[in-house]
């Protein structure tokens, strides 16, 4: 299925890769990524963005906040209890959009960046999605399409932000959804299920005896 989206949107991705740190992959085995679900989650999510764009980059609070928030999947990497790594999703008819992607300087490795994509991917995936896409700065964008797989979206043209000395490409990775995918025709009681968690039966499911 050929991919094909348009959505005109402020997103920072990319920055994440302006430092490189090599021996933070030597702590592979601390790592875990999480879909967000409780409120602490959140903040370690909100803390991390602070940090990568607003600090590091001088991004306005109100650009690195915004509405969408209360509208995406956040995503959280930790080594061991520290949160390290965040990315939201962001759902539309036919694609997801993977957007505010930021890891701290100490947690800048390849193989730590690809593992949380993957899991992002996964994620998308195991939705039904079989398209998702980013932006990025033209640096960033060779970053992204030589490690994760993307590419330049077709007949798009680049966007210029205020504040932002250049424009963000938009990048486009076709997915396979997954065999297992959340369709109508799921089960009902993997429909009530937390997100993320759709394989794990919850507390408060009745079990027939």
């Amino acid at each position: 299925m050929e991919c094909r989206v348009s959505c005109p949107s402020v997103c920072v991705g990319g920055n994440f890769m302006e430092q490189v740190n090599p021996k933070a992959g030597q702590q592979d085995n601390l790592i875990r990524v999480e879909v967000v679900t409780t409120p602490e989650q959140l903040l370690h999510a909100q803390a991390i963005r602070a940090i990568c764009f607003m600090e590091e980059h001088g991004v306005s609070a109100r650009q690195t906040y915004d509405g969408n928030d209360y509208q995406a999947t956040h995503i959280i990497v930790y080594a061991g209890d520290e949160p390290i790594g965040t990315a939201r999703i962001r759902w539309f008819k036919d694609f997801a959009k993977m957007e505010r992607t930021s890891f701290r300087k100490a947690w800048r490795n390849p193989r730590i960046i690809k593992r949380g994509a993957e899991f992002i991917f996964e994620h998308i995936s195991r939705k039904g999605y079989d398209c998702v896409i980013t932006h990025a700065k033209p640096p960033y964008s060779v970053l992204w399409q030589r490690m994760l797989g993307f590419k330049p979206a077709p007949g798009k043209e680049p966007l210029l932000f205020e504040g932002h000395d250049e424009p963000y490409i938009e990048l486009v990775k076709e997915l396979t959804p997954s065999q297992n995918a959340i369709t109508p025709a799921s089960d009902v009681a993997t429909l009530f299920r937390v997100e993320g968690y759709w394989d794990a039966q919850s507390e408060f499911e009745m079990v027939e005896t």
